[in-house]
C-alpha cells in the first residue's frame, strides 16, 4: 500500500497496489500495519456497500458529530464516481476546502477520510458500487451534512446532477457564523 497526501489537511489517498496472474488479481483494502500512517490501531466498526443506479446522482455530503464523528475508508468496486471531502473542522489549515478525486473499479485508489470532514460522490456511471469502512457505526442522533450545492464550498460536480435524495436535498446551507466542527 502506498499512502499519498492531498491538497487538505490528514486526507489522504491509499493505493492498494493489486497482484495480477493468470487466474485474475487479489488486492488488500485494509492491512492495520501498513495503514498505521493513517492511524495507529485503526480500526473498523462497520462496512458499508453503497449502489447508486443512475449516472449524475450526487449522495452527501455526510458527516456524523462527536461522540459519534468517524473516519472513513472509500473504495470504488463497480463504476466510477467523484469522490469529495470537506474540510469542516474547527481550527483545521483547510477549513472549509473541498477536494476531489475519481474512484473507479479500475484503478487502485482508495481515499481515506478523516473524523470532521463531510463527505459524498457522484456517480459518473451507471450502476456504481462503492465499499465504506467506517470507525464508528451510524448513529441518527448524531448524523448531520451540508448540501451538495452550497455556494459557500462551490464544489465543481463534473456532470450535471439527475438524482438527489429528498434528504439530501434539504441538508442546511453552511452559515457565515459556521465555526466547524470541533473533535
Amino acid at each position: 500500500m502506498k499512502m499519498y497526501r492531498t491538497p487538505l489537511a490528514e486526507l489522504m489517498l491509499v493505493d492498494t497496489v493489486p497482484t495480477k496472474d493468470i487466474r485474475g488479481s487479489f488486492v488488500r483494502i485494509f492491512c492495520e500495519s501498513e495503514c498505521a500512517s493513517l492511524r495507529p490501531n485503526l480500526q473498523w466498526a462497520q462496512i458499508n456497500l453503497s449502489c447508486t443506479s443512475q449516472r449524475g446522482t450526487i449522495r452527501g455530503m455526510h458527516f456524523q458529530y462527536p461522540p459519534a464523528a468517524e473516519a472513513k475508508l472509500i473504495r470504488c468496486l463497480q463504476g466510477r464516481v467523484f469522490d469529495v471531502a470537506v474540510d469542516l473542522r474547527a481550527g483545521s489549515p483547510t477549513f472549509m476546502r473541498w477536494h476531489g478525486v475519481e474512484l473507479n473499479d479500475d484503478n487502485s485508489i482508495q481515499i481515506f477520510i478523516p473524523e470532521g470532514f463531510a463527505h459524498g460522490f457522484q456517480a459518473l456511471t451507471n450502476d456504481v458500487k462503492l465499499i465504506y469502512l467506517h470507525t464508528n457505526a451510524w448513529n441518527h442522533t448524531y448524523e448531520s451534512g451540508v448540501r451538495y450545492n452550497d455556494p459557500a464550498l462551490a464544489i465543481k460536480w463534473p456532470l450535471p446532477v439527475t438524482q438527489v435524495s429528498d434528504k439530501d436535498r434539504v441538508l442546511p446551507l453552511l452559515s457565515e457564523t459556521f465555526a466547524g466542527i470541533t473533535l
